[in-house]
């Protein structure tokens, strides 16, 4: 079964997405078809599931805040639901990297992927990604029956009208609100890395046993960094190449 809506993919205009303010971005909906959403939405992997990590209180370069949520990073061999094994396979495969090269540039990619679950108070401050990060695309699984809106849990494209480091640690009041994707229904945001490609998630308001949950794709270039890293063993994101 396919996943990706493909016919409605094609129909994304790259020239838009890279000549949008303040950087390349596009929030795509019903980015899967609506069977492969649902099916992917109801086998998501749990956090008991092997590999997910309850990550509270890790420090971040620059000053920045702790994203605190549980993560599991899709390594070779890791235990999934077959309909996560399928879609990974088809987001390694040719048709989705012709997309990627369609909007982002004819380069050789390579994807890493992970789940993201945060719960209430939970944010992500507001950051730029390392330099090997073409892109980043995010898959929203929060059924819209079940997460209001008011709870929050969007990823917001940010702007600022000065320039701001890098490598540095703004805060929400120092930046303007210029779009925002998720985290509720069949919907993806893809946005391009830049120097000045601000994003991040406020605070959740959910209830207590409530989960934002989004699926990450990580879109790296082959920079030296993420080479030495292949020649022991790991990923670009540093994690080793394959499940223990």
């Amino acid at each position: 079964m396919p996943y990706l809506n493909h016919e409605l993919l094609d129909r994304v205009s790259a020239d838009d997405f890279r000549n949008r303010p303040p950087f390349p971005w596009t929030h795509i909906e019903n980015s899967l078809t609506p069977e492969g959403y649902e099916t992917l939405r109801s086998t998501l992997p749990g956090t008991d599931a092997e590999g997910f990590n309850r990550n509270v209180g890790v420090k971040r370069a620059h000053g920045q805040m702790s994203h605190d949520r549980y993560m599991l990073h899709y390594r070779a061999g890791l235990k999934l639901p077959d309909p996560w094994r399928e879609f990974i396979d088809e987001l390694n495969g040719p048709e989705y990297h012709k997309f990627l090269r369609r909007m982002l540039g004819p380069r050789n990619y390579i994807c890493t992927f992970s789940w993201h679950y945060a719960w209430n108070g939970c944010s992500v401050s507001p950051h730029c990604d390392a330099a090997r990060k073409r892109a980043t695309h995010i898959f929203h699984f929060n059924d819209p029956a079940d997460w209001k809106p008011e709870w929050g849990g969007a990823t917001l494209i940010l702007a600022s009208d000065r320039k701001l480091p890098t490598h540095s640690a703004p805060t929400f009041d120092e930046l303007t609100v210029a779009g925002a994707g998720g985290p509720a229904g069949n919907g993806s945001l893809l946005f391009q890395r830049t120097d000045h490609s601000w994003h991040g998630m406020k605070a959740l308001a959910c209830p207590e046993d409530k989960l934002r949950k989004i699926f990450s794709i990580t879109i790296n270039v082959p920079t030296a960094q993420v080479l030495w890293r292949r020649i022991r063993g790991k990923d670009p994101d540093g994690f080793p190449l394959r499940a223990a």
